[in-house]
């Protein structure tokens, strides 16, 4: 006895702090043993009369049984058990022993039950056994209703709304008076409980979990044990936010139930910042729907259906291979456990090729047995009941429709004997007569309302309590069919926020799969080979541009400089030297700088190119633009060539440069240039089919870009237009003044071709990268370097080779003269000579032309006074004076008489 009691020692003992307050029997060592009631006893498990005499004490959750003598009955909580606060469970209802009623003397109560025994959901095959098997149970209790027995009537349902109203019809006008009603689906129930307020009836629903059903202004009379539908909602969003889903989709059939239910997930999913992409519905066929998920690309999809729908829709997944490692599904969890395997001649695919179909997919499921398997108000465990249901079952419960809902049925039994035990006043109150309930009183239905709505008891299926819309609160299970049987895998509780993992989920690509393809944005950076060559080119342009500059600025004393407007020449420098810098800033992309540095780089590319093409091409423009005005005159206005004065050339420049700055500084105030991204379609790589490349290029863009570029192009390209028809008239004029304007003619027509077809090109190659970038550098290099060497080259070869180094007054204090070995000075003279002899010559032809008029007078008065006179026998020519000349002719610097 000594070490029995060492042995359970321990166990009496409370741990410290634990519980609340205590009652006046509780104490930090467990709960104090509790007399029994009178002609009654207790039954202490495990312990004998002599160990409970030797003990004050009994450890937490540790139950006692209440046993009446002979034939009395135990009447209130039959069984305590010990709480955590020293205190045991129900202490305030008292426990007695009565004299057991005779049946026969008790008054009979009925209930008109609809169980669905074929249909959408046979839930009836397991549920009408659940609810005899609690019948049962309350009417062999004394204390629950002692003056009334519960009989049960029931039709079935078939699941389908017009079979229900038929046999809603004979419940309602055939007697006897049913003072409850309870309906098992949702379509059902809805029918039911709208009909029943008008007969003052209360409806109980063991098995409907539309959401439309918690409207309480409609179904004023509602209750249910088995939770609403939008219960699995909250659970199915914690899952999504678990595994970082934000985009799903759904299929449902097209029913109230489901509508609603996902109405209600809309919602919340939207408040949790996730995005339902798709939304299918089917009535009868759901081939179409399911074809459109796949061709969607639908990864996260949810099913709302029944179970006969179920299989079709799987059938038709498994036909358009939406299954897999890439997929996940989630179905509703009250579905039989083998529903795949159920022979359906509706679908054409075998069992395997369903099995296969449904592995991995998800099921939510409220807790419909209690888990803790502790003793319910019935006295059984949930364990218990399941075996004891299990017997009465003609199949296999996994081949059983509702099966898992049976707990809910069962509940719902005891849910209606404690409220109308508390309306007829069975818990020692004074109540109402039951057999006075008819159709008309609805006294006796308020107050059997009020007892239901206060329902709080512990069932097979847990605890059983209603919220303000009769709906019964409970937790969620969440299993994974795995293997193909379904594992339990977590729990929800709603009101907590509460998620119980166990992490044995198993998935069948090793971890769970993305909402979506996995699209991967990859930037197409500009080649780097290509980039650093044409860099290497432009600098070394840059170079050439500097060495030209310190050349010209160095000769600038030498004539033949002089006479070539250096200063413009400098400024073409100048410009090839920005255009050539414009290279670098055009290469740079999101490789080598961040975004907050691109917009900068938008605007060093534009007034780098803008300023270099305005100076570059608008000194050899200026150039040609007055040679063209000046040397074209007519003969009236030559003298203009000898008044060309520089600051009229530098003030075309500046013009020309100004309008660029004026134009650049209002499209960067008004419309900056900013970093855009053009995105183009979606790659597959080869390696891994669920993922998906998504190519992106960066480009320097404005709102109105089409706009600027259009007022820029257009007026430069107006200018090159116009070069080129300048260049092309002033090819035959020579002029001192400008001696190297037809080089500039030339790099003229070399820069005016190739921007002319550069810059469509560019513009439609503007998504290729490296393309647009070679088109455009490479434009830009040769257009500079043809420009610096038709420039500069000659002239450099020039004073190379014929050794022109020294200025004008360096050349006359040398050789007294300014023009020796100048091909210039002798082009002038001879050009001043050939003027002089064009004077002689009109002077000789006008004299020549008054001796042949006197001449002519002369021979008229000679024949008049002496007749002609006959040829010469001889033929020799006439005598007589020689004739004049006939004219005159220039030969170089000589003029020669011809004479006839």
């Amino acid at each position: 006895m000594l070490l029995l009691l060492l042995l359970l020692a321990p166990l009496f003992l409370c741990p410290h702090g634990a519980g609340g307050a205590q009652t006046p029997n509780a104490t930090s060592e467990g709960c104090q043993i509790i007399h029994p009631p009178w002609e009654g006893g207790i039954r202490y498990r495990g312990l004998t009369r002599d160990q409970v005499k030797a003990i004050n004490f009994l450890p937490v959750d540790y139950e006692i049984e209440y046993v009446c003598r002979g034939e009395r009955e135990v009447v209130g909580p039959k069984v305590r058990k010990c709480l955590a606060n020293g205190s045991w469970t129900d202490m305030d209802t008292p426990s007695r022993c009565v004299n057991r009623t005779p049946h026969s003397e008790r008054r009979a109560v009925y209930i008109g039950a609809l169980f669905p025994m074929s249909g959408g959901w046979p839930g009836g095959q397991a549920c009408q056994p659940a609810v005899e098997m609690a019948l049962e149970d309350v009417n062999s209790r004394r204390d629950i209703l002692p003056d009334y027995e519960l009989k049960l009537i029931h039709h079935d349902s078939k699941c389908d709304p017009g079979q229900a109203t038929k046999y809603l019809y004979e419940l309602l006008y055939n007697d006897p008076i049913k003072i409850i009603l309870m309906p098992g689906c949702s379509s059902v129930s809805t029918l039911v409980a709208e009909a029943a307020r008008m007969w003052n009836l209360i409806v109980l629903s063991y098995g409907s979990s539309s959401p439309a059903l918690s409207n309480r202004q409609r179904f004023p009379t509602f209750f249910r044990t088995h939770p609403s539908a939008t219960l699995h909602n909250p659970t199915r969003v914690k899952l999504f936010e678990k595994w970082g889903w934000k985009k799903i989709a759904t299929i449902q059939q097209t029913t109230e139930v489901f509508t609603s239910t996902l109405d209600d997930l809309e919602e919340r999913v939207k408040e949790a910042g996730i995005e339902i992409t798709f939304r299918q519905s089917f009535f009868s066929d759901p081939a179409v729907p399911v074809k459109n998920l796949k061709r969607q690309d639908a990864r996260i999809i949810v099913g709302l259906f029944y179970e006969t729908e179920a299989r079709k829709v799987f059938c038709e997944v498994y036909k358009e291979r939406l299954f897999g490692k890439k997929y996940v599904w989630f179905l509703i969890g009250w579905y039989a456990d083998n529903w795949f395997k159920i022979y359906d001649p509706s679908i054409n695919c075998t069992v395997d090729e369903m099995t296969e179909a449904v592995e991995g997919h998800i099921t939510t499921e409220i807790v419909m047995l209690n888990p803790a398997n502790t003793r319910s108000i019935s006295n059984m465990t949930s364990q218990e009941f399941v075996e004891k249901l299990t017997k009465r079952l003609k199949r296999h419960p996994e081949e059983t429709g509702g099966f898992q809902e049976a707990p809910l049925a069962y509940d719902a039994i005891w849910a209606l004997a404690l409220a109308l035990n508390k309306t007829s006043g069975g818990g020692g109150r004074s109540g109402v007569r039951l057999e006075d309930f008819n159709y008309n009183n609805q006294t006796i239905t308020d107050q059997i309302y009020r007892a239901m709505n206060s329902s709080s008891f512990e069932g097979v299926s847990g605890h059983v309590v209603f919220d303000a819309s009769g709906s019964r609160m409970a937790w969620t299970l969440i299993e994974q069919l795995q293997g193909g049987s379904y594992k339990k895998i977590g729990y929800y509780d709603s009101t907590k926020d509460d998620l119980s993992w166990s992490k044995t989920d198993k998935w069948i690509g090793g971890s769970p799969p993305a909402d979506q393809t996995l699209v991967i944005k990859t930037f197409r950076f500009l080649s780097q080979k290509l980039f650093i060559s044409v860099s290497v080119l432009s600098s070394l342009g840059i170079v050439l541009a500097v060495v030209c500059l310190s050349f010209n600025i160095y000769n600038s004393h030498v004539r033949y400089i002089q006479n070539s407007q250096p200063n413009l020449n400098n400024l073409t420098a100048v410009g090839c030297s920005l255009a050539l810098a414009a290279v670098f800033p055009l290469g740079l992309d999101g490789y080598h700088i961040g975004r907050n540095q691109f917009p900068f780089v938008c605007q060093a590319r534009l007034w780098l190119l803008g300023l270099g093409f305005s100076l570059g091409y608008g000194s050899m423009f200026t150039k040609i633009w007055w040679v063209h005005t000046v040397f074209t005159k007519k003969e009236e206005k030559k003298e203009w060539r000898k008044t060309l004065e520089p600051w009229k050339l530098y003030a075309t420049v500046g013009l020309l440069v100004g309008m660029d700055v004026l134009t650049l500084a209002i499209w960067q105030i008004v419309d900056p240039l900013h970093r855009t991204i053009e995105t183009f379609a979606k790659e597959e790589p080869k390696e891994d089919i669920d993922v998906s490349i998504l190519p992106q290029l960066e480009h320097c863009s404005s709102r109105k870009m089409n706009t600027w570029l259009g007022i820029f192009y257009g007026y430069k390209g107006l200018l090159l237009l116009l070069g080129i028809f300048l260049a092309y008239e002033t090819k035959s004029v020579s002029t001192e003044k400008i001696n190297d304007h037809r080089a500039v003619g030339m790099a003229i027509y070399n820069v005016a071709v190739l921007c002319l077809i550069t810059a469509p090109v560019t513009m439609i190659l503007s998504s290729q990268q490296d393309a647009a970038f070679a088109f455009a550098s490479l434009a830009i290099v040769f257009s500079s370097y043809i420009t610096l060497v038709v420039l500069f080259v000659p002239k450099m070869r020039r004073l190379i080779t014929r050794g022109e180094w020294q200025s004008e007054a360096q050349d006359t204090m040398k050789t007294g003269s300014s023009t020796n070995n100048n091909e210039e000075e002798k082009s002038r003279l001879l050009e001043k000579e050939n003027r002089e002899l064009e004077k002689i010559i009109a002077e000789k032809e006008e004299r020549v032309s008054e001796l042949r008029h006197q001449l002519q007078s002369r021979q008229q008065l000679r024949s008049r006074r002496h007749p002609p006179t006959p040829p010469d026998p001889s033929g020799g020519l006439p005598r007589g004076p020689p004739e004049p000349p006939d004219r005159l002719s220039c030969d170089g610097s000589r003029v020669h008489l011809l004479y006839k």
